[in-house]
């Protein structure tokens, strides 16, 4: 059998091969570009915007050291600017804090206020119901602090109202120095607890209203000067020390009901 030779490697099919293969790849290229045309067209736009501005805007040497040179010294206080304070106005009404009475017990840590021949002084006459009446606020559940005449806490006391509790002379003028008497803040809106302390007082205790004798030192009551605004407050009189004695002492209680009732008539009015 006769062997034909073997014939050397085909290098121009090779090299086909390897042509065709840049070829095709560099016609890839050329095709993605032409795909994109638009995209590569914007990006180069862009780039030659950014530096003709750049180009545009940027000052020349000397005026940007001199810009540098005054910024750093104009700007070295903190810069700020002033907002003219506004009122802040509240939409929602506020509501009532806790119930707060506060009680003068006339004459309290002062002096002894009207003095009796026996020596009964208005000073424990007044602390005696004012003690009564704190006691049955207390036991309602109503918040109450007994003051003195010029107590230090009257000035800031943010109470829901003052009563200052008094007695009147115990001298005997004649048949008609009998009865009580109420004078209320002309510095606050007091009208209301004033009305209930004058209508709670006679219905319990029966006494004549003595309007005749309500003084300047009533409606211009010290306490009156001191509270804050806002502070309903009224000073009472409740009774003559020597007609109204009994009342007053042995029957104090009855006195003490028409000071509590007069206030819970405020409450009831205005809570």
């Amino acid at each position: 059998m006769a062997f034909l030779p073997l014939s050397p490697p085909n290098n121009r099919m090779q090299s086909d091969f390897r042509d065709n293969g840049w070829e095709n790849e560099s016609f890839d290229w050329v095709r993605l570009l032409g795909r994109n045309l638009p995209i590569v067209i914007f990006l180069l736009l862009a780039l030659v915007g950014m530096g003709i501005t750049y180009w545009f805007f940027s000052p020349p040497e000397a005026t940007a050291e001199l810009i540098a040179n005054s910024s750093s010294s104009s700007l070295s206080a903190p810069f700020y600017k002033p907002i003219p304070a506004k009122p802040v106005l509240q939409r929602l009404s506020q509501s009532p804090g806790p119930i707060r009475i506060g009680l003068v017990a006339g004459h309290k840590g002062s002096d002894s206020g009207a003095v009796c021949d026996d020596g009964l002084t208005e000073a424990e006459v007044n602390l005696n119901i004012t003690e009564k009446v704190a006691g049955a606020l207390l036991a309602q559940g109503i918040h109450a602090d007994i003051l003195e005449e010029f107590d230090p806490r009257l000035e800031n006391y943010g109470g829901t109202a003052v009563v200052s509790i008094h007695a009147d002379s115990c001298v005997y003028y004649n048949d008609q120095a009998t009865g009580y008497k109420v004078a209320g803040s002309g510095r606050t809106d007091s009208a209301q607890l004033q009305s209930c302390m004058e209508t709670a007082y006679q219905q319990a205790t029966n006494l004549p209203y003595h309007a005749n004798t309500i003084t300047p030192h009533m409606t211009d009551y010290h306490a009156f000067r001191t509270l804050p605004e806002g502070v309903p407050a009224i000073i009472i009189e409740t009774g003559f020390m020597n007609l109204d004695r009994t009342l007053l002492t042995t029957n104090a209680d009855v006195s003490a009901a028409g000071i509590l009732n007069g206030i819970q008539c405020f409450l009831d009015a205005t809570q």
